[in-house]
């Protein structure tokens, strides 16, 4: 099995700067049917020891949470933001952008942590990016201690297996007076039962990714 020793190199050659649809206004490394990223497929990853690269999408409950950032500064000005499962980094970079005082962007992939550090840097905004899984008992702890002003989540429930344990982490910070922020686009495992409604996009997606075009998708808050 292979090994990408320079992940920044390896984004920059197989990804390429696009607008992100429903966020114009922020540009990302992506991958499109013009990319050589588009075109590895999972026998191709599995030789270069790359995990899928979900970074390289602008998948749609993130769209629209980055949306609502941007549209709405005074929910992060100011604050301190942590963007879970941040993937590409498009809502730590918008929730910067509308002007939080210190933004942490998490994601398991390294890939996605290289990914994040390089599109912060386009768009010219400052943001901690970090590997540490968020779902651990340590990392709740900590976090139940010394909990974010806001804490944002992008299509996180997408199977049950990862629902419940999400809903581990959410119900100590929305305890401890965290305000949370779920972008969704009604996948089957959302927990509907604990959110409140507070807006509604349409997103251009990749038909290839989610089987259509525009998906209606949901900005939710989460009750405790």
């Amino acid at each position: 099995m292979g090994k990408i020793e320079n992940k920044r190199q390896f984004i920059l050659d197989h990804a390429a700067l696009l607008p992100v649809p429903l966020t114009p206004e922020i540009e990302l490394y992506l991958a499109d049917d013009q990319t050589p990223l588009w075109r590895l497929g999972e026998e191709d990853l599995l030789e270069l020891g790359l995990p899928s690269p979900f970074w390289a999408f602008a998948w749609a409950g993130g769209q629209a949470l980055a949306r609502y950032c941007l549209d709405n500064p005074d929910l992060t000005n100011g604050k301190s933001v942590i963007d879970f499962a941040s993937g590409s980094g498009l809502v730590a970079i918008a929730a910067a952008k509308a002007g939080a005082n210190r933004v942490l962007a998490t994601d398991i992939d390294p890939f996605s942590v290289e990914a994040i550090q390089i599109n912060a840097e386009h768009n010219n905004v400052t943001l901690q990016a970090s590997i540490d899984d968020l779902l651990t008992s340590d990392a709740i702890d900590h976090l139940r201690k010394n909990p974010p002003d806001i804490f944002l989540a992008g299509d996180v429930f997408y199977d049950a297996e990862m629902t419940k344990a999400v809903l581990a982490l959410l119900e100590p910070l929305a305890q401890r007076g965290t305000e949370i922020l779920v972008g969704d686009p009604n996948r089957s495992c959302l927990p509907q039962d604990r959110l409140e409604l507070i807006e509604t996009y349409q997103v251009p997606v990749t038909r290839e990714l989610e089987d259509y075009e525009i998906r209606s998708t949901k900005v939710w808050r989460f009750r405790v």
